[in-house]
């Protein structure tokens, strides 16, 4: 199974969101990285043909998705930023609803809902009403309802915003079981959300593609370019003008920060080893929320 995106491009008037994108994803997790207005949400909004292109293509192993129709569908799961929801409905009551809107036989769908349910950490709260939840529910009702007709591409708009640090090591570890058999692509501007589990990851700026590869890859892009430093506050305000700033963590009197860097930052200075995040600071800057 091979889904590709071909010179993918889409106008908003005078704007681009989405500027030639060539893509193609097999069997695996991928991680669509980038700051907010980078694209990504229209980009997942094309490839689950709910946003028609200004030109170019998605395919699934060489037939375009329109003319797929319904077929494509049925193997896609695709949970969207926005999780659209009834808040008198009980969380099984809304997922037997969105079974029915997607076809599914009534016997399969409840043994699914309650495998789902239980997957992601809410069998006990089934029978409560949606308008109850927390944000961070909600997100895992929206993951539920995206895996319902079991799909083999599987699409996730910043699907972890909003849960806490246990929830979304939870649902790192359902994604890293889930890609064994299927397409998942992730998209989020949280580092941490795809540096464990994504096999490859795409940086996403201004609609292109700034680079597509593995995050041990990724990360030679600033092997002896990331460095550790203490400073005054004074110091720090003045670096911000000068160099990415990745973490400041405060000490008693100064500031132990990470800096992204060609060349040393400072005389005391000391050389890091590189991660996601650091490419992100490289290639992003300050963009970052």
């Amino acid at each position: 199974m091979q889904l590709r995106t071909q010179n993918l491009t889409k106008n908003f008037g005078d704007k681009c969101a989405v500027d030639h994108v060539s893509l193609t994803f097999e069997r695996g997790v991928y991680g669509l990285l980038g700051p907010n207005g980078a694209g990504k949400t229209t980009l997942m909004r094309m490839l689950v043909d709910v946003l028609p292109p200004s030109s170019g293509k998605v395919t699934l192993d060489g037939i375009t998705i329109g003319e797929l129709g319904a077929k494509y569908r049925d193997i896609l799961g695709y949970m969207p930023q926005e999780i659209g929801y009834y808040r008198d409905f009980t969380a099984k009551r809304f997922l037997q609803y969105l079974s029915a809107l997607k076809g599914l036989d009534p016997r399969y769908a409840n043994r699914r809902i309650d495998e789902l349910l239980d997957l992601v950490g809410l069998a006990d709260v089934k029978n409560k009403r949606l308008g109850q939840f927390s944000g961070g529910m909600i997100r895992r009702i929206g993951i539920a309802q995206a895996l319902l007709n079991d799909p083999k591409i599987l699409i996730l708009d910043e699907p972890t915003a909003g849960l806490d640090p246990n929830e979304r090591i939870r649902f790192r570890n359902i994604l890293s079981e889930l890609s064994e058999d299927r397409i998942v692509i992730l998209s989020t501007h949280i580092v941490s959300d795809v540096q464990s589990i994504a096999g490859q990851v795409i940086l996403l700026k201004e609609g292109k593609v700034i680079n597509y590869d593995t995050t041990e890859n990724l990360r030679r892009l600033v092997d002896g370019k990331v460095w550790l430093a203490n400073v005054s506050h004074r110091e720090l305000n003045e670096l911000k003008q000068r160099f990415p700033i990745g973490n400041v963590l405060q000490k008693d009197d100064h500031f132990e920060i990470r800096i992204v860097s060609d060349s040393k930052p400072l005389p005391d200075a000391t050389p890091a080893d590189p991660s996601l995040e650091d490419v992100f600071v490289y290639v992003f800057g300050g963009e970052e929320e």
